[in-house]
Order: structure tokens, then sequence, then C-alpha cells
């Protein structure tokens, strides 16, 4: 079958679609990647299919900061999505049999699964269908607590999610030569498959059937790729270093985290492995290195302790290694993995973004690596995902739906 996965946002929304386009290219499928334009290369270094969708998640979030007023965010938004269903017209314009979705542009891949004729399947990062047992990232307070209040603040994420692209899914009806309000009988995005592990979050009890959990999806490691000596050589020259990244988050603000970092690590007494990401985060200090890209599934394991902005790809990576962690949640669904870190035991608390500061910083790594708890906790959940394979379910899915 021609497959399409289509998808939005950061690396941590694509790399882990690499992994999951593997398994189902060595299925036999044609497989193809519709993500942004500078992922490109990610993905093709993967031996996937590209499909270019416009749009700059890097500056948007550097527009949004700069931006004065809600309505000019919420201007800047409507743009952005825009361009996903000119994206996503493409997609309907190059063909496939089948159409496998991340949460976010998945109301756009329901209506390039109405045009094409053909099943779309969700295959999401982050907990996306309303739930008693937990609030939706991001929820917000619905004002009421319990089940009856997790559910009505994930339905409201839900409301939020398809508010967003409500103008976008407009737009790429006309483009498609769709009438312009989508039928009611238009199936939903079903079924589900959720790309984390149960024993991360386990499945809701009150979840339809056709949504599940199925495991985690690691990204694909580029063909050829090999570590920068400098990293290696900074490994073998001293204990396990502690890394620190917070990702796709904090643009523009590299100069101030350095000297934070730098503050905290001399606090702390430990070694570091710091990557830029988009910060433009730089190391400082002998004892620390400075890095771009590298694979989290090869140097995690290399390292004391991880220190990120919990994501849901780095916070999986992190408990694949079966390290502790540091958790520094920016905006999202930041909050919410981090919080699962410290409910798991190998994170020994949460520490917001906005309250990051030398001292802090040092002080939780510190208590993280003080606490041989975290590391064995860790090193557990670690054994028990190495034991699933989170393509499988998928797999299977397309197997008995699709024979032949």
């Amino acid at each position: 079958m021609r497959m399409v996965i289509i998808t939005t946002g950061s690396r941590g929304d694509v790399a882990p679609y690499t992994g999951l386009g593997r398994r189902l290219l060595e299925a036999g499928h044609e497989v193809a990647v519709a993500a942004h334009p500078s992922f490109a290369a990610l993905v093709a270094g993967c031996g996937l299919g590209f499909r270019p969708v416009p749009g700059d998640p890097r500056g948007l979030i550097r527009e949004w900061a700069r931006a004065a007023s809600r309505d000019e965010v919420r201007a800047l938004t409507r743009a952005y999505a825009d361009g996903i269903a000119d994206g996503v017209a493409g997609v309907v314009a190059g063909g496939a049999d089948l159409l496998l979705t991340a949460s976010g542009p998945a109301p756009l891949a329901r209506t390039a699964g109405e045009a094409l004729g053909v099943p779309v399947i969700g295959t999401y990062l982050v907990p996306a269908h309303p739930t008693g047992r937990f609030a939706l990232p991001p929820a917000r307070s619905s004002g009421r607590t319990g089940p009856e209040g997790n559910l009505a603040a994930g339905r409201e994420v839900v409301r939020r999610a398809e508010d967003v692209f409500s103008g976008a899914d407009t737009r790429l009806r006309a483009l498609l030569g769709l009438p312009a309000r989508a039928p009611a009988s238009r199936p939903e995005v079903r079924p589900v498959f959720h790309g984390f592990s149960p024993l991360v979050v386990p499945r809701p009890a009150d979840w339809p059937s056709w949504v599940g959990v199925a495991g985690y999806w690691w990204p694909a490691r580029p063909a050829g790729w090999q570590p920068p000596a400098d990293l290696a050589d900074f490994l073998r020259a001293g204990p396990p270093p502690v890394f620190i990244g917070f990702g796709s988050m904090a643009v523009g603000q590299g100069e101030r985290l350095g000297e934070l970092v730098a503050g905290a690590v001399r606090r702390a007494g430990v070694r570091a492995v710091v990557q830029a990401g988009w910060a433009g985060l730089d190391g400082r200090g002998a004892d620390v290195l400075a890095i771009g890209d590298v694979p989290h599934d090869w140097l995690f394991p290399r390292t004391a302790a991880v220190v990120h902005h919990a994501g849901a790809g780095t916070t999986g990576a992190g408990l694949r290694a079966g390290v502790p962690a540091v958790p520094v949640p920016v905006m999202a669904d930041q909050p919410f993995w981090a919080s699962r870190l410290v409910g798991l035991g190998v994170a020994p608390r949460v520490l917001p973004f906005r309250e990051l500061t030398a001292a802090a910083l040092g002080a939780a790594i510190a208590d993280c690596l003080s606490d041989p708890a975290h590391r064995r906790r860790a090193s557990a959940l670690a054994r028990g995902i190495a034991a699933e394979d989170g393509a499988a379910p998928l797999l299977a899915h397309i197997g008995s739906a699709f024979p032949g």
C-alpha cells in the first residue's frame, strides 16, 4: 500500500514517525512522511519518501514571543494552519491508499481521507481522547474535580484543537473541491494508536475499544551515522556526564541559558553534555561540551541523568535508556510528561522552566543523582519498555483490515 504519515511541529513531532515508517517499509509498504521542509533530510536519511508541508515552527515560536496581542498570536497561528492545509492538499494530489496522522493535523487528515476515499488511522504521540482518569494535555482547569472534571477538561482540549484548524479545514475543502461543510456522516479518525508505553501511561479503561496504547515508536537512526569525535573523546575522558537540552523550546535564549547551565553544573559538581537545540544553548567550562543533534538512543545510555523539557519523544528516550531525569517543562504537553516522570519515580521533582535558576537546576541535578532509587526505577522501566514492540499493533491492524 502507498502510505503517508502526516505530522507537523518540531523534531520531536517528526522523528518517531521515521521509526514507524521504517517498520511499515520493511513490511512491504511504500511510505512517505509529510512534514515541514526543515525535516526533509531527516526523513530521507531514514530511507523514507518525503512530502513537504509549508511552515516553520521555530519561526512561529519566535513570532509568538514577539506578538503584541492575543489577536496577533491567533493570526500567526491561523496563517501557520493555512500552510499546513496547503501541504495536506499536496498530499492528496500525490495520492495514497492509507493516511496515518499525528493528533495535531488530524482534522485536516480526515478531510484528505474524504477527498481520496481512503481510511485515516490516528497515530498519536500524546493522549488525545478524553478520559476520566486524567485531564488531557494541555488542559485548563474545568472548575470541576475528579473524573467528571477530567472528562470536561479533555473535551475542551479536543474542542480547542479542532478550532485551531477550523479555518484551515475550510480552506482545504475549497482547495480539494469538496463541499464547504463536511458531511454529518463523515467518520471520525479511527482506530487510534498511541505511541507511548502502557507502562508510562496505562490505557484508561473508559476509552472506547478503538483507542489503544501501542508502545513507543523509536526514531530511526540515519544511515551511516557516527558519533562526533569530540563527543566520543569527552565521554571517554571522565565519568558519565549529565545531558542538558531543551529541544525546540526557549528559542533565542541560548546565551542566558548557557550561563545558567554553567552555574548549575558547577554547583552540582558534574560533567555535562549540552545540546544546542532551538535555543542555541552553548557549553561553557572545561567540564561542559556543546553538541548538535545526536541520536538519543546512542547518547542517553552513556549519561548519568538527563535534564530536558519533557517533550514526549525526549521523555521516552530517557526512559528507554534507563537513566533518571530532571524535567523542566515549558508548555503544551510537557507538564503532563514531567508529572509522569515524577509519578514513575525516575525524577525527584518537576522544575518548571519559568522557575529555572542556576541554584534550582544545580540542586535538582544533585538530588536526582544522590538518590539511587531514581536510577533503579528507571532501569526497571527500561527493561519493561525494551520488551514492547510499539509498531506491532498497528502492523497487525493493517494486515487484518487490508489483507493482500
